[in-house]
């Protein structure tokens, strides 16, 4: 019989108790003692946000599929229950056994933006599994991270027994295999992280060490036994549409951030934009089939009863079959009366079209990513959008009766001036503009409105602008204001609103996206005095993350304002994401002189993803 973790009188005090008690549509539940490994594979966020993440859904099915492995799900408890749980002497469960996590094998973490890392500490602590990894005993659940923040590991790397470096189909069968083997044997903790550095894609931090130069910068990262490897290769799956998916992903009893079904239609992207580190890890491009995409989407649809479809993919357009699947989902979502959501397009004529035919009832708002306010700031940064291309976008969409549009801008990025600033307005202006020269006035509903979103530019590990500096929260905000003011100078001002993000977030981001071992220290000191949550603005302590730097006498601006020169050890260079260094670094210059690299079906660029022997790589060019 199933016990709830949570009494009653608790589950009432707490904001949304549905995001504790499990059981959802499509749950899976096993016999535990039947099972030989249990994992709990934890987002650390909050319910909503986690089980809107596709990469849970899809390591939940895959482990589930293998008779003898129970995974459960775990989230962060929101605040109002972790302050009771804390009180309570109340151990974090997983949701479908309502289990305490600390008896569970493994405890797997996916780390998808630097910001949940304190909770990472807030899981561990309720779980009550020691925070640092070389505290742990033979007793305690095995944790192992993945996720995009893995390529640099580092800054987490004392909290972790074990990362898991890339795409999570192709080794957890061998990994837990090996678990089995050792615990059989009598084997401890240490004897299987020895033996599971072994298996492709999988790093043991606590097998390696580190030495620095006088000037803080890394010296040599090695590992301290011979037989363990010294870089470690991502992990890939080659044939992605022959591979785990889930035909029944979990449904949530309460409203969750993305309440639909998601179609992962490819892996990659082709364009090579310099800024974004997805496009670079997840090298070469692969298409799922068209046949793949069709009988999952049905799957789904039924399994669930979610009255919405999305596509998922870094670029959609680019998906070399979308016109027929597009039909095809029309078609069938039709019949169902079920909603299509495609994001990721580029807004041309033919996207335009589609909108068109899944949008017939109601225009919502339009979306473009310049990222850049001049043409020089976008070929500096390779996003290979003109703005010919973006002003012909926006007729097309005004034309078929669109009236808002959202504009993605970056501020700080590298080698911007005054003028690439102001150009933000002008090119609001430019296509608020064009809506008054398009739509006759007998045919204006209204005024036309353009939203422009600001966030400013952090530099990523495994991207040209690795070597990139980072600009101070001061300088942020500066041109955050200098961008409020171009707006308004602008003749349309009053169609054009302004949004920016939070400028000291994004420092922070920046430090730990490209930190080492020493910030292990710092996130802890922070978590110790009361950060988490720090995704959430109404939760973020500024001033406290600023005191554990202080304490921990490590300064903050070593990590974000210096450029690094081109031959420096960083962090991350004992990983190795299939692109190399040499090609990251062509491209870093390339963005100094302003030049465009052509994408990937264009022209191959040697970028060194070829070695998978798969993708965008093999396609055959006309």
């Amino acid at each position: 019989m199933r016990t709830l973790a949570l009494s009653d009188e608790i589950l009432m005090q707490v904001e949304k108790p549905a995001r504790y008690i499990g059981n959802e549509v499509n749950a899976v539940m096993k016999d535990k003692e039947a099972v030989k490994v249990r994992f709990a594979m934890c987002f650390p966020d909050v319910y909503e946000i986690g089980m809107s993440h596709l990469g849970i859904q899809i390591i939940y099915d895959m482990l589930n599929s293998f008779e003898d492995v129970w995974c459960e799900r775990v989230y962060s408890p929101w605040v109002d229950l972790d302050e009771i749980m804390r009180r309570e002497h109340i151990p974090l469960f997983a949701l479908e056994s309502q289990d305490a996590v600390k008896n569970f094998d493994f405890l797997g973490i996916t780390i998808q933006y630097e910001m949940c890392y304190t909770n990472i500490l807030q899981v561990l602590d309720l779980a009550g599994i020691p925070l640092l990894a070389a505290d742990r005993s033979d007793e305690d659940p095995i944790v192992i991270g993945g996720g995009p923040c893995t390529y640099n590991p580092e800054p987490i790397c004392d909290f972790f027994d074990l990362f898991y470096i890339g795409e999570a189909e192709t080794q957890y069968r061998n990994l837990l295999d090996l678990y089995k083997e050792c615990r059989e044997n009598g084997e401890s903790r240490k004897d299987f992280l020895r033996k599971a550095a072994h298996i492709p894609g999988m790093y043991v931090p606590s097998l390696y060490e580190v030495s620095y130069q006088e000037d803080g910068t890394i010296a040599e990262m090695k590992p301290l036994y011979p037989d363990v490897p010294a870089k470690i290769l991502k992990e890939m799956v080659t044939e992605v549409s022959d591979t785990y998916y889930p035909e029944k992903p979990v449904v949530p009893f309460i409203k969750v951030t993305q309440d639909r079904v998601v179609l992962e239609i490819q892996r990659g992207c082709i364009r090579g934009c310099r800024f974004c580190q997805a496009g670079q890890l997840y090298r070469p491009v692969r298409e799922r089939s068209l046949e793949f995409l069709k009988r999952y989407a049905i799957a789904m649809l039924s399994s669930t009863g979610h009255e919405e479809i999305s596509l998922s993919s870094l670029s959609s357009s680019d998906y070399s079959r979308l016109p027929e699947l597009i039909d095809f989902l029309i078609e069938e979502c039709n019949k169902r009366k079920i909603n299509i959501s495609l994001p990721s397009l580029r807004i041309d004529a033919f996207s335009l079209d589609v909108m068109n035919k899944v949008q017939d009832v109601k225009k919502s708002s339009l979306t473009f990513a310049p990222e850049a306010g001049s043409q020089r700031l976008r070929d500096v940064i390779n996003k290979g959008l003109t703005e010919e291309v973006i002003l012909q976008g926006a007729k097309l969409a005004f034309e078929g009766g669109w009236t808002r549009v959202k504009l993605y801008f970056m501020l700080g990025l590298p080698f911007e001036t005054e003028e690439d600033i102001r150009g933000i307005a002008e090119l609001c202006n430019k296509i608020a503009a064009t809506f008054y020269d398009t739509v006759p006035k007998e045919k204006r509903t209204g005024k036309v409105q353009i939203v422009a979103s600001t966030s400013f530019f952090i530099p990523k590990p495994f991207t040209p602008f690795q070597w990139a500096p980072q600009c101070r929260k001061e300088e942020f905000l500066d041109k955050a204001y200098l961008t409020r003011k171009s707006i308004t100078e602008q003749l349309n001002q009053k169609s054009i609103k302004y949004n920016w993000h939070e400028a000291d977030v994004s420092v922070l981001e920046g430090i730990l996206a490209r930190g080492d071992r020493r910030l292990n220290q710092v996130i802890l000191k922070a978590y110790e005095m009361g950060c988490f949550y720090d995704a959430w603005s109404e939760f973020y302590k500024n001033d406290v993350w600023m005191q554990a730097f202080e304490d921990c006498g490590i300064d903050p601006d070593f990590y974000t304002v210096r450029e690094r020169k081109d031959d420096e050890i960083f962090p991350w260079d004992f990983l190795d994401c299939g692109v190399s260094r040499e090609f990251l670094l062509r491209e870093w210059n390339r963005a100094k002189e302003e030049i465009v690299t052509p994408n990937c079906r264009m022209q191959c660029q040697g970028c060194g993803a070829a070695r998978f022997g798969t993708g965008v790589c093999f396609e055959k060019r006309g």
